[in-house]
């Protein structure tokens, strides 16, 4: 049986017009979330992840603008809509935690304060009263201990883990049917960081909330993903099952992003390093844009774009030599 998506989102383009170009950040992205899943979107700083997360959310900003494609929640269309109606959706039905608490959360305002914002906006209590006693539940809930009392702390009173904690509990307050987290372990501790881990699987599995993880650390996506999406200047070039995709890797791109991890045992002087830069999404190569960086690129590579297409079941790939090979 065919698994339900909670979102779709189909031939997404988001473009910055500056004064040098335009600026593809997000250049026809097909992407699902089935429900109760955790999907992982991976790749380098700069490749379109938080912009297509932005996208999804309303959050694309003058220069920038969502040119063209469907974006779908529980089959509701989200783009062209009107602010109003956007954010009767953003912080209700889906809510996003940002890479950095610090600078996500007000420093002059208290993080109770914050958190039950969400609830009095989208009418979910009758009072403050009733909104505080549900952060303080919410608190104890997602691992914040002397949850009434932290209820009054200022964000620069609480640690890297605790303020993460607190950007969890914002967006989950309104239990929402999807959540976009975006780099929700930069800059903590590894075990700070495998708590956080923990405890979002946790919440998906208690409350069947859907999940779209971005972040470039494979590692992460090896622990908690059901399937993975794999980024590169700005599109798709491999999605697969998490299974699948460690197993039999297509993308030359993926591949050099595994073998780069530092393994045990493997003299760090031989560490892989995946030649060249990313493209200048400016001045992007006439076929495929890894093609640059690319040991296996032909001719035929610099020339045409190789279409997303099936390389083994539920395994897909933009790669001329991958489908050969599949």
């Amino acid at each position: 049986m065919d698994e339900k998506n909670v979102l779709e989102i189909r031939d997404l383009h988001t473009s910055f017009f500056t004064e040098k170009g335009v600026v593809r950040a997000v250049n026809g992205v097909d992407l699902n979330v089935p429900e109760g899943k955790i999907i992982g979107l991976v790749g380098e700083s700069g490749c379109g992840k938080s912009m297509t997360a932005r996208s999804v959310m309303g959050l694309v900003r003058y220069p920038g603008k969502v040119e063209s494609g469907s974006i779908r929640l529980d089959g509701k269309e989200l783009t062209g809509l009107k602010d109003q109606d956007l954010r009767e959706v953003c912080g209700n039905d889906v809510s996003m935690i940002f890479q950095e608490p610090m600078t996500s959360l007000n420093p002059v305002l208290r993080v109770g304060h914050q958190v039950e914002e969400s609830l009095l906006v989208h009418h979910k209590v009758n009072s403050r009263k009733e909104a505080k006693q549900e952060v303080i539940e919410m608190f104890n809930h997602v691992g914040i201990p002397e949850a009434e009392q932290r209820y009054s702390c200022y964000p620069h009173e609480l640690s890297g883990g605790l303020r993460q904690r607190v950007m969890i509990a914002m967006a989950m307050i309104c239990e929402p049917r999807l959540l976009i987290a975006d780099e929700p372990t930069t800059a903590l501790d590894v075990t700070v960081e495998a708590q956080i881990l923990r405890l979002m699987k946790e919440l998906c599995e208690e409350h069947g909330m859907s999940v779209l993880l971005i972040t470039h650390n494979l590692g992460v996506v090896a622990e908690i993903c059901d399937e993975v999406y794999v980024m590169y200047a700005g599109r798709i070039v491999e999605h697969a099952s998490v299974f699948s995709l460690f197993d039999h890797t297509s993308h030359p791109y993926t591949k050099g992003l595994l073998s780069s991890i530092p393994r045990i045992g493997k003299n760090p002087e031989y560490l892989h390093t995946i030649p060249g830069i990313v493209p200048n999404l400016l001045h992007l190569p006439e076929g495929c844009p890894f093609s640059t960086r690319c040991d296996l690129a032909l001719e035929r590579c610099r020339k045409e774009l190789p279409e997303l297409n099936a390389v083994g079941e539920n395994h897909e790939c933009r790669c001329f030599e991958a489908i050969k090979e599949g």
